[in-house]
Order: structure tokens, then sequence, then C-alpha cells
């Protein structure tokens, strides 16, 4: 079992930045991957992007060369820096977390709003 609580969303106008970050109730190296999802209203929930115990990353095209996702073991934190935010980034972001033969665990979000 593992607990994740995200932290960091807010309003931001468009161009700006936010950083998310997701606090792990465990040792997140003997976690397998880790990720961010997002839903928006009326959406479904999508990946945004997926980061293993192997340091591999993965993005979701709408994403790309914007955001980056990393991890932090020692913190057992896993960040996403979110740069040149649209208002079609604009959704509540969950923070995922998989353990092989264990199971899918879900933050409860946090709200990332871009207006001006």
């Amino acid at each position: 079992q593992v607990q994740l609580v995200e932290s960091g969303g807010g309003l931001v106008q468009p161009g700006g930045s936010l950083r998310l970050s997701c606090a792990a109730s465990r040792r997140i190296f003997s976690v397998n991957d880790m990720g961010w999802y997002r839903q928006a209203p009326g959406k479904e929930r999508e990946l945004v992007a997926a980061i293993s115990s192997a340091d591999t990353k993965n993005y979701a095209d709408s994403v790309k060369g914007r955001f980056t996702i990393s991890r932090d073991n020692a913190k057992n934190t896993v960040y996403l820096q979110m740069n040149s935010l649209k208002p079609e980034d604009t959704a509540v972001y969950y923070c995922n977390a998989v353990i092989y033969g264990v199971g899918n665990f879900w933050g409860q979000g946090t709200q990332v709003t871009v207006s001006s």
C-alpha cells in the first residue's frame, strides 16, 4: 500500500509555470511506475507524464517540451514541472503509483487552473 498526497496546484496565467509535488508514504524506489494524470470537466482522465523506477520518462504529446516529470527517491516525492501553461491544461491533476503485483494507487488530486 502507498498513500499519495499532491500539492502545488493553483491559479496561473497563460504562459506561466507551476510545480506539482506528490509525496508518497513509502520509499518510492520500491514503486515501479509513478505518473501524473489529469481530468478536465466532462473529459476522461488522461496520462500526462510517467516515470519508471529505471527513470524512463513518458509524456503525452500535448505536454512534450513543456512539462517535466522527475523523482527524488530520498524525499519519496515525484514532481511535475509545468511551463508555458495553456488554458487547455486546466484540470484536476492526480498522482498515480503502480506496484507490480500489489496495486494501482491514486492521490486525491490538485486543481490547476490556467486563466487570465
